[in-house]
């Protein structure tokens, strides 16, 4: 499976596997990817986060290969600036939206567009999510932000995010799929969209059938990622579920340079 790195992509998670709670990407992990990087290997993330919340690490580090953006909605070409690959939410999303918006009147919620994040329900959690993310947000209402939704966010204190859990899951709202992203995060994805959708949809679009592909996550919205990757791993600060589905469980957390221990399991089967 590991017989030429040059054949080798690893792809992970950012929050809560790359980005420790700083979130600062640690010298040793840089180091470890910059290695792997000029051996021959392949390096990209896959998140939640809209493209305007993951530039700001390019500086830090390159990515070789394109990244899944939005939770699998997008796969954008860093190099090329243009994506590859789009999934919408259908329009039936925007009465969802203002439906879960009036019910729950408490809650943030932002929506991921290519040029930015639209915001039309404020709350303390979505601007700390603002913050954390160094978005810009645009505060609209509902019926002004423009079409082309990669996904909805909604925000709440984590020990009243399972009410918002429910709520939708008795509303059964068609036509789409609802993943908890973290403690304080609940998305709307597009039917049948997640992380490792995209990143089947990305070993096609790139010509990489022989590559052996590498997923590292640690909550609930990377498990598809990690069930659909040749080997999937979670640094030990994971969920359950999660590490049910990997096939490697590190002994490190995100604190502890997960990553950088990923590489050295990679070099040692490529030995």
């Amino acid at each position: 499976m590991f017989e030429d790195i040059k054949k080798v992509l690893l792809i992970t998670d950012m929050d809560g596997t790359f980005l420790p709670a700083s979130k600062k990407p640690s010298f040793k992990n840089l180091q470890a990817i910059e290695h792997f990087q000029k051996a021959g290997g392949k390096f990209s993330i896959a998140t939640g986060r809209s493209l305007q919340a993951s530039q700001q690490y390019f500086n830090d580090f390159t990515v070789n290969c394109p990244i899944i953006m939005c939770n699998g909605g997008m796969v954008y070409d860093i190099k090329k600036k243009k994506q590859i690959y789009d999934v919408y939410l259908p329009e039936k999303a925007r009465a969802f939206t203002r439906q879960i918006l009036q019910d729950n009147p408490d809650i943030g919620c932002e929506v991921l567009l290519l040029d930015g994040v639209y915001v039309p329900q404020m709350s303390v959690t979505e601007w700390k999510h603002c913050e954390i993310c160094k978005v810009d947000p645009i505060l609209c209402n509902i019926d002004k932000i423009p079409d082309n939704w990669y996904k909805v966010l909604f925000a709440d204190a984590s020990d009243r995010l399972g009410n918002l859990v429910e709520y939708t899951r008795k509303c059964g709202f068609d036509d789409v799929d609802f993943v908890v992203s973290a403690p304080q995060y609940f998305e709307m994805l597009p039917k049948n969209i997640s992380k490792g959708s995209a990143l089947e949809h990305m070993r096609k679009i790139c010509g990489m059938e022989d590559y052996t592909f590498v997923a590292v996550g640690d909550f609930n919205n990377d498990i598809e990622m990690i069930k659909y990757a040749d080997v999937g791993i979670c640094p030990s600060n994971s969920t359950k579920a999660v590490k049910a589905a990997a096939d490697i469980v590190l002994d490190v957390s995100c604190e502890e340079d997960a990553i950088a221990e990923v590489i050295d399991y990679i070099s040692t089967q490529l030995k």
